[in-house]
């Protein structure tokens, strides 16, 4: 069997991603879970202290709790991906009245892509 070639691969990690973008969107953390491996973390900052904390609590229960769905524009600014590992960003606008950029890693594990990581970062709403 011939290994994937770099462009399935990098195709693999959107189709990924795009589960995330689907559930922020709809916001429904069901559509996004199969995104992220079981043991998944995010990254946060409160007071300029680093917190990690299991993504299936932080991000699903913010998600379906405090979202209402709406129709942001994302889009995946970056990816890179060297073996079985891969790094991405994807920009939002307009998810609920917020703007975020989140950074993902990525592990491929029994051929599949899974978010293990993820970190944000808010930006400021732009006034009209």
């Amino acid at each position: 069997m011939s290994e994937k070639t770099y462009v399935q691969e990098y195709n693999a990690v959107l189709d990924t991603l795009s589960k995330y973008i689907e559930g922020c969107a709809k916001a429904d953390s069901s559509i996004m879970r199969p995104a992220f491996h079981a043991d998944a973390v995010m990254f946060t900052t409160a007071d300029s202290a680093v917190t990690r904390v299991p993504a299936h609590d932080a991000l699903f229960d913010g998600i379906d709790n405090d979202f209402k769905p709406s129709n942001p524009n994302s889009a995946v600014m970056t990816v890179d991906i060297v073996g079985d590992v891969a790094s991405a960003r994807v920009d939002t606008d307009d998810l609920d009245g917020f703007r975020f950029s989140d950074f993902f890693h990525l592990l491929k594990a029994n051929g599949e892509w899974q978010i293990v990581a993820k970190t944000f970062y808010t930006h400021s709403t732009p006034t009209s």
